[in-house]
């Protein structure tokens, strides 16, 4: 057998148990990557607690893995146990608008201009039995025939995805223990393949977008959802509280707030609390203009100096192509765009989209 059939039966030996490999994991793989993102956004906390922990750095990465659990634990089991004390009356309501038909409410009927078009739409729609199935791409509707249907199946993917929660924390555990040691794993082998120099500049750029997306995401978006919570508070809405949870959540998105504020908006109109409606609707648009304009691309952009464009389609191209988890993918991998760019120019400057001229 001659060399170059061996490095071949090598290689492919070697793909084989790659592709195997990934083949078992599969099923857990998006538990690793949230532990790796939230390894990578709180590894500067790890090493202080490790530090004052001394040699015990088992016992910092285990109270530090539980504390971060707690932080999203706590307002998940609030949140949960206010959903569940309305998800029953929520269902009933849904299927009984399914059933029946929403009439139109009094306020849409006489709002300018298009008051009679939306009328005309809703008694088209929503106003006619299975109208509300008509408008959900699966159809899914169709099936509850009674609120229980509805809760069951709410119960599945909630445990489907406290599944996913423990092993990814679990999985965050490990990354605590062994992250110096694969670490270094991880750059010898870059290192081994694309040379020192190389590995070394792109690696440090994925630690700083990491910690600058979740910070321009993650902070920003829970703090829009308490701002706006504090209007929902004060305009009388039901529930402020669970409004205001899922308004954090949907701002972590760009644009995703308005799913919140302008619903909390409509239900407050709903109710014939037209000034509150307003209220709310502009408090949340102004919260949201100053987060999204100036806080957020701020926060990121000056982080890992990339161009506004290259943050906004990095983290809608994500959400689109991997769902949450591509939120912290995608400013990743325009940030190594970038820096393969500018490595084929290297007199343009890292932080715009051009080059400037000498």
């Amino acid at each position: 057998m001659t060399d170059t059939q061996r490095d071949i039966l090598s290689a492919g030996f070697s793909l084989t148990l790659i592709a195997l490999a990934a083949f078992v994991m599969h099923r857990f793989f998006l538990p690793l990557i949230w532990a790796g993102i939230l390894c990578v956004a709180t590894w500067p906390l790890y090493r202080r607690m490790r530090e004052r922990f001394g040699r015990h750095h088992i016992v910092a990465a285990a109270v530090l893995t539980l504390l971060l659990a707690a932080v999203f634990i706590i307002p998940v089991l609030l949140g949960v146990a206010q959903a569940a004390k309305q998800a029953p009356e929520l269902a009933n309501y849904v299927v009984t608008a399914n059933t029946d038909g929403i009439p139109v409410p009094a306020f849409i009927q006489h709002l300018p201009v298009i008051g009679d078009s939306i009328t005309e739409w809703w008694q088209a729609t929503l106003s006619q039995p299975h109208g509300l199935s008509h408008l959900m791409s699966d159809r899914e509707i169709n099936g509850f025939h009674s609120a229980s249907d509805m809760i069951k199946v709410a119960g599945v993917g909630f445990m489907h995805r406290l599944v996913n929660f423990g092993l990814a924390f679990l999985c965050l555990f490990f990354f605590y223990k062994d992250g110096e040691v694969l670490n270094c794993q991880i750059t010898a082998i870059g290192s081994h393949w694309f040379g020192q120099v190389r590995w070394g500049h792109y690696a440090q750029k994925i630690p700083t977008a990491i910690r600058a997306t979740v910070n321009g995401l993650v902070l920003v978006g829970l703090a829009e959802g308490v701002l706006i919570g504090i209007g929902y508070a004060l305009a009388g809405l039901p529930s402020a509280a669970l409004w205001a949870a899922a308004t954090g959540i949907l701002a972590i998105i760009p644009f995703g707030a308005p799913l919140a504020f302008l619903g909390a908006a409509g239900l407050l109109a709903f109710k014939g609390a037209i000034p509150a409606a307003i209220a709310v609707a502009a408090w949340g648009g102004v919260v949201l203009f100053v987060a999204d304009h100036f806080v957020r691309p701020g926060i990121i952009g000056n982080a890992t100096r990339l161009p506004f464009l290259a943050v906004l389609f990095g983290i809608l191209g994500g959400v689109e192509t991997l769902g949450l988890v591509g939120l912290f993918i995608g400013p990743v991998v325009m940030v190594l765009f970038v820096t393969l760019w500018h490595e084929a120019h290297p007199e343009t400057d890292v932080g715009s989209p051009v080059a400037k001229p000498r």
